[in-house]
């Protein structure tokens, strides 16, 4: 299975090889400071392979010095690039869902680290619902 994505300008551009095991919506404050919304919606593959068709050159990577916190992002525009993280003998291919341009394999299997959520975070699905911008 090819899955393709990229940046919000277009100079970054994938494609990951195989299959997605997990998806999940974290909502630790790590992950909010990264996305600047309530969540992070990641795929994760310990079996894919990433490879990058254009922009490489454009991906810087941070990692939070002493956690085990990285994040991949395109240097020209700042969208959320997929990155290989690697905890001991362990490597895991970390996607952000947005960042996909094919459809979305599975679906969230959880909200995890909810007791760190924002706290206006909760009850979400109260909240009015507009087609298009709000009038």
């Amino acid at each position: 299975m090819k899955h393709y994505g990229g940046c919000l300008c277009g100079d970054v551009r994938y494609e990951v090889t195989g299959s997605f095991e997990n998806f999940f919506l974290c909502h630790c404050s790590r992950c909010r400071r990264d996305t600047g919304s309530s969540h992070a919606a990641n795929l994760f593959s310990r079996t894919a392979t990433l490879r990058w068709l254009n922009g490489e050159e454009n991906v810087v990577v941070f990692h939070l010095p002493e956690t085990r916190h990285v994040r991949s992002f395109c240097s020209q525009c700042g969208s959320a690039l997929p990155t290989m993280q690697t905890h001991g003998r362990e490597t895991l291919l970390v996607v952000p869902a947005g960042s996909l341009e094919t459809d979305v394999p599975i679906r969230p299997q959880g909200h995890i680290l909810m007791g760190s959520r924002a706290n206006w975070d909760m009850e979400l699905e109260h909240v009015p619902a507009f087609e298009g911008l709000p009038g």
